[in-house]
Parts: C-alpha cells; sequence; structure tokens
C-alpha cells in the first residue's frame, strides 16, 4: 500500500501557507528605568537592524516571540513591565558575552 494522498491548502480551499516575517528591535539600557527601543521593524528593515548590529559588535539573539513584541513598540520608548523580565534575560546574556570578549583580549594581550 502505498502513501496516503496528502492535499495541499488551495486543495483544501484555504489560502496557502504564508512564511513567517522577520521581525527585529535593537534595545538600549543606560540603567534608566528600563531599555529603549532605538530601532523596530519587519522584513528588509529587520534584516539591516541585525546586519548594522553585527558590523558594530553588538550580541544578536534570536528570539521571535521577543522579537515580535518589541517590534511593535514605538521608537524610542521604553519597554513595557511585562516585558522587563525576558528583555532582563537578554540583556544578561549580552553582557556575558561581553565580559567573555574582554577576558579573552586580557588573556591574549590585546
Amino acid at each position: 500500500m502505498g502513501e496516503p494522498a496528502r492535499l495541499d491548502d488551495e486543495e483544501l480551499g484555504a489560502a496557502p501557507a504564508t512564511p513567517k516575517v522577520k521581525r527585529a528591535a535593537a534595545l538600549s539600557y543606560e540603567g534608566g528605568v528600563a531599555p529603549t527601543v532605538v530601532a523596530a521593524g519587519s522584513g528588509a528593515v529587520a534584516e539591516r537592524i541585525e546586519q548594522t548590529a553585527r558590523e558594530a559588535g553588538v550580541p544578536v539573539q534570536s528570539d521571535g516571540p521577543l522579537a515580535e513584541a518589541l517590534a511593535r513598540l514605538p521608537v524610542d520608548s521604553e519597554i513595557p513591565p511585562e516585558l522587563y523580565r525576558a528583555v532582563a534575560e537578554v540583556l544578561i546574556w549580552a553582557r556575558g558575552l561581553e565580559m567573555l570578549a574582554r577576558s579573552e583580549a586580557t588573556q591574549h594581550g590585546t
């Protein structure tokens, strides 16, 4: 017996599945009340945000649900309290990478 027949979305009368749109946000935190969204966007803008961060040596973390929530916020706005924990985890991760890089640079005399 062969494989069961599979119907695609069009045959079922449903719209074809659309690929998820990439979203990105850049944050700044200078020790104030809450981190601030300094850039946000989707699609090509999200790609550019990531590219710019990588070129500047800024750590980039992939977190779809968090990026989705942050990309909806207006630029120059502080993140809302419900995102504090998730953003704090990202900032701790980024700070850890920064400290590791400094430690390695010190060990290698650069």
